[in-house]
């Protein structure tokens, strides 16, 4: 026997009620019909609805008493026929005239409101809101900005106290305490990361990569205890941790492998191309037991329902759940997105400075420019405004460092850069119609959309062999 709460019938009785009735009670699907002595009823209330097979011998405050104990009421409730006629607790069933069928009201007891329980571990998540996400980006741009001029600043006593004030504001950043602790140990890792950035500096232009190396690793440490002190933002901080240990092993590698800084950029401006595309499909991870079994939709359409108050249980598909995990994943692809405008912004100029050789100018260019045709694209798919904005903005930055890099290539020839302009303006007016009219939406759109990522993509790796001077090294090799 079970309950299912907003007034739907559970189809069965249960063993208890064998016990507490004393009667020849049977529990199953399928109610039994012909027993001479056994009746099947209905006892409809405020608390549920409830089937029941009794023993014609069973009086009505047994039947009352049951129906309590099913529903978790304080005290058995009356219960009148349909008709509205009281039924004495002492009198059987069947002298009341109940027969199988039957349908019986319970009235005269509240339905029992379960006790709240507070967990005295949970805590109170604070929502950022705009002005604490200014807030904070303005302290983690401060935050870069004090450890680029500490490193370049000559004086020791100036270069000591700069790197002394990032690092104490890095341990105070992952303290959990505050009402904002949760908003504030995301900056810390900024913090920790230039606090390491000055101290490792070297102003030779080989070892940029590797001091930038050292900075992340230093922030993906800084994040990794924030996390473990506080896990109210553990999305973001594990976002840190991989960056910085992806930054710091590619680095690192080229360090080692004693390999140009071009190719550090190179693969980490591919990578974050090709993160903004697999980060979701990783960020979403949907729980097997809120996975709806098709079969058993199919065929009983329980599989979304709540669990009963009763001992038959069934698939559990709750809301809230449902909403945690959409939080979850919202969170861990608004900070990848974040990563990758950051990645992108320090990678794409980088890259195309240190290409400095006529074929791997070539190569960078052409990488830069349909990485940001790539990331533009993959944008579109993103339902996230916030995310998709990041996106976009890590395009368009890819394309505004490769459009100054060309203008500055072509400002010896006025009538190239006139050609230029007006064919870019061109492809703006084309972009700007189209949107204009909701073009973007449709399905012709879409599929063309689709194929051009997928070519954008494509040629961008193909491009890292060109930009890195792999080509040129096998070009060399075979004239």
């Amino acid at each position: 026997m079970g309950i299912l709460p907003g007034g739907r019938r559970s189809p069965g009785a249960t063993a208890s009620a064998v016990a507490r009735l004393g009667g020849d009670v049977r529990a199953g699907r399928h109610l039994v019909h012909d027993a001479p002595t056994s009746l099947a009823l209905t006892i409809h209330g405020a608390a549920g609805v409830i089937d029941l097979v009794v023993s014609r011998r069973s009086v009505v405050g047994d039947l009352a008493r049951e129906y309590a104990a099913q529903v978790r009421l304080p005290t058995a409730p009356d219960l009148y026929t349909r008709l509205g006629v009281a039924l004495s607790p002492d009198t059987a069933l069947a002298d009341a005239g109940v027969v199988t069928g039957s349908v019986l009201v319970a009235s005269g007891a509240g339905a029992s409101v379960a006790p709240v329980r507070r967990d005295p571990d949970r805590r109170v998540e604070e929502v950022p809101g705009a002005l604490s996400v200014l807030w904070f980006c303005v302290g983690v741009a401060t935050a870069l900005l004090a450890g680029w001029f500490a490193a370049r600043t000559p004086t020791a006593g100036s270069h000591d106290l700069a790197i002394g004030i990032l690092a104490f504001a890095a341990v105070l950043g992952i303290l959990p305490v505050g009402r904002f602790a949760g908003h504030r140990v995301l900056a810390a890792p900024a913090f920790a990361g230039a606090a390491a950035f000055a101290l490792a500096w070297d102003p030779a232009p080989e070892r940029f990569p590797t001091v930038l190396g050292v900075a992340a690793l230093v922030a993906a440490v800084t994040a990794a205890v924030g996390r473990a002190l506080d896990r109210r933002v553990e999305e973001a901080l594990r976002v840190w941790i991989v960056v910085g240990v992806v930054v710091f092993v590619v680095t690192g590698g080229a360090a080692l492998l004693a390999l140009s800084s071009q190719v550090v950029w190179a693969l980490l401006l591919v990578g974050a191309m090709l993160a903004a595309r697999f980060v979701p499909g990783l960020a979403i991870e949907v729980p097997d037991q809120l996975l709806i079994d098709l079969e058993r939709l199919a065929v009983t359409a329980w599989s979304a329902r709540d669990r009963p108050m009763g001992r038959r249980r069934r698939t559990v598909v709750r809301a809230p759940a449902v909403a945690a995990a959409a939080a979850r994943g919202t969170r861990t692809v608004t900070a990848a997105s974040v990563a990758v405008l950051a990645v992108v912004a320090v990678a794409a100029p980088l890259l195309l400075a240190t290409a400095t050789l006529p074929l791997d100018r070539i190569g960078a260019r052409g990488l830069v420019g349909l990485a940001g045709g790539a990331l533009l694209l993959a944008a579109r798919s993103y339902r996230h405004a916030g995310a998709r904005a990041l996106l976009r903005a890590a395009g368009l930055t890819c394309w505004v460092v490769l459009l100054v890099v060309l203008l500055r290539t072509l400002a010896d020839d006025p009538r190239t850069m006139l050609a230029v302009i007006a064919i870019t303006l061109a492809g703006l007016m084309i972009v700007v119609a189209v949107a204009t009219g909701r073009g973007w939406r449709s399905a012709w759109w879409s599929r063309r959309a689709e194929v051009a990522e997928g070519l954008c993509g494509s040629f961008a790796v193909a491009s890292v062999f060109v930009a890195v001077g792999l080509f040129r090294n096998l070009w060399e090799m075979t004239s």
